[in-house]
């Protein structure tokens, strides 16, 4: 069949909405009416070549390149035709995509780590993870990538039965396409990865999709003190709605607050989810970092980037901890369904995540607006 996708041709060019050639699905594959799509900033990494892989590792793919790709790694839909042996889902199901497949069988799946499923290692390279060939190929016969084995910047979307979560009906797909990505990977790192327990001072670093959702997490699990940092006063003001009760434009500003309200202590935990992150902030986490407490490193940061600003006497010295997280260390289908019934049951903020809603022709505008920093969430929405 033939549809329209949002494709990204090289590092540093403007996503191109084209008429695409879509097969059909094949065993264990699902068809899905795309509903809508997050404009995450993972997404964006592509554009800046931060999420590109390096020479080295570009390779030791069938194509040499991950480009051209459909991009979307966050969304929602319905599904419209199944192939041979899928029984997850059905005609007619609401799903949410999932950017981590889930086996369920390999060795981090059968230790309970859906969210380090072995099938998530071909987020960039090769055809669909059911057999190796593609789906999606551009008006001249080009074979196209999808990241993460989704792209759901496109109108429909053939996927493996691994990558969608089946919902519950009446949950608008607005809020399903949501909770796909930010809210569950900012959520699971304040809860999970950090462990943030009553009582807790929790720094949140950077206020964007993912991070106003490790803020509401903070505030969830019975943090005491929830300290938003972001230069962008928009976003400070928009985390006091989520559960912030402090706000700080940097990490250095934020110091002598926390410093203040912790009587010296410092936090429990930071959370970094800026836009990039990069090695320089490591070591200022750590200095708001109270001995025992942990640092969990959460937002993209360049693919080739190896050096990190670390004081490595003070990390076991004062037992701190640097901890790295996906889909905020949760399983995507046991995570997904609990946050949907946390919104129903009003104790999830997802509503108030949507600052703007675009066509699937004005996507660049949408990115240009999140870099502007005028957006927690924008939504590509599909008729």
């Amino acid at each position: 069949m033939k549809t329209r996708a949002a494709i990204l041709h090289g590092i540093g060019q403007q996503w191109s909405v084209e008429e695409i050639e879509l097969d059909p699905p094949g065993p264990g594959e699902v068809l899905v009416k795309t509903a809508y799509a997050g404009l995450c900033h993972s997404d964006e990494h592509l554009v800046t070549g931060d999420m590109v892989p390096p020479e080295e590792l570009l390779a030791q793919l069938p194509t040499g390149s991950i480009f051209p790709i459909i991009g979307g790694h966050e969304g929602s839909g319905v599904v419209v035709e199944v192939g041979a042996n899928v029984t997850k889902v059905a005609v007619g199901d609401h799903v949410s995509c999932s950017f981590v497949p889930a086996c369920g069988s390999c060795p981090p799946c059968a230790e309970g780590r859906q969210n380090l499923c072995d099938l998530g290692a071909r987020t960039f390279g090769g055809g669909m993870i059911t057999d190796g060939t593609y789906r999606t190929h551009a008006a001249d016969g080009t074979n196209l990538g999808k990241l993460a084995q989704l792209g759901t910047f496109s109108e429909h979307m053939t996927l493996a039965q691994e990558s969608v979560i089946k919902v519950e009906p009446d949950i608008p797909l607005d809020v399903v396409c949501l909770v796909s990505c930010g809210v569950a990977t900012g959520y699971g790192s304040a809860v999970n990865r950090a462990d943030v327990r009553p009582g807790d001072t929790v720094v949140v670093v950077g206020c964007g999709g993912i991070g106003m959702n490790a803020v509401q997490g903070a505030a969830a699990a019975g943090a005491s003190n929830v300290i938003a940092v972001d230069p962008i006063e928009f976003k400070r003001e928009t985390a006091m709605v989520f559960g912030a009760t402090h706000t700080a434009t940097s990490m250095q500003d934020a110091v002598a607050l926390v410093n203040d309200i912790t009587w010296g202590r410092m936090a429990h935990a930071v959370i970094l989810t800026p836009g990039v992150l990069t090695g320089d902030m490591v070591q200022p986490a750590m200095d708001l970092t109270a001995k025992g407490g942990t640092v969990v490193a959460t937002a993209v940061a360049p693919m080739a980037q190896q050096d990190v600003k670390l004081d490595l006497a003070r990390l076991t010295l004062s037992q701190k901890e640097l901890r790295g997280t996906i889909f905020g260390s949760a399983s995507p289908n046991f995570r997904i369904p609990e946050l949907l019934m946390m919104y129903r049951q009003g104790k999830l903020k997802l509503d108030e995540l949507i600052t703007r809603r675009y066509s699937l022709d004005e996507i660049n505008q949408g990115y240009a607006d999140m870099n502007a920093g005028i957006n927690i969430r924008g939504l590509i929405e599909f008729n």
